[in-house]
């Protein structure tokens, strides 16, 4: 008779193979999991970095705005994330890419949720699979994979540069000084 610490041991065992087995088997999709969860914090702290009023600021006219750039980044989140995974995009109210700082952040927030919640139903079997995107045009799920965490990147990298260029640090630079 096996006693109780050996059969424990043995399902503790067994859980953590299945586990890693599992994460094993979806390394493109737990990789952009693991950048959107970066991503919205590092996007969210650096949209919440500026003064409200400086959600008008861009560095030259052709250059999107802070208020535009949030903006940007909620409708993507829900395009991009509701075609990656499949699921329907949130219907929400449409908010002007002049709204307050406050209405601007509190939907990036959802935007991110909305993407966690529907990237984690993704996995590896249909990177293969045809997606429309930007009008009519082909890409593969894993390309939309690629799309939507270059996006993301994208983003961050202009905040960070209009928050130096307003004195102030973007997320990931106060944390390399701490």
């Amino acid at each position: 008779m096996k006693s109780p610490l050996t059969l424990t041991l043995l399902a503790v065992c067994c859980l953590s193979a299945s586990a890693a087995a599992q994460s094993a088997a979806t390394p493109v999709s737990d990789a952009l999991r693991s950048n959107q969860q970066r991503s919205a914090k590092n996007l969210i702290a650096a949209a919440e970095e500026f003064p409200a009023d400086k959600y008008a600021f861009k560095p030259t006219p052709a250059q999107m705005s802070v208020g535009e750039i949030v903006a940007h980044l909620n409708e993507g989140n829900d395009f991009l994330c509701s075609k990656v995974s499949g699921a329907e995009a949130p219907k929400r109210t449409a908010l002007a890419k002049t709204a307050s700082k406050d209405q601007l952040v509190a939907r990036l927030k959802e935007t991110f949720q909305f993407c966690e919640t529907a990237l984690a139903k993704v996995n590896d079997s249909d990177l293969g699979g045809k997606l429309k995107l930007f009008g009519d045009r082909d890409f593969t799920r894993a390309q939309a994979m690629f799309i939507t965490s270059d996006d993301w990147a994208d983003h961050y990298s202009q905040l960070a540069i209009y928050l130096r260029l307003n004195g102030l640090l973007p997320p990931t630079a106060k944390k390399a000084q701490s």
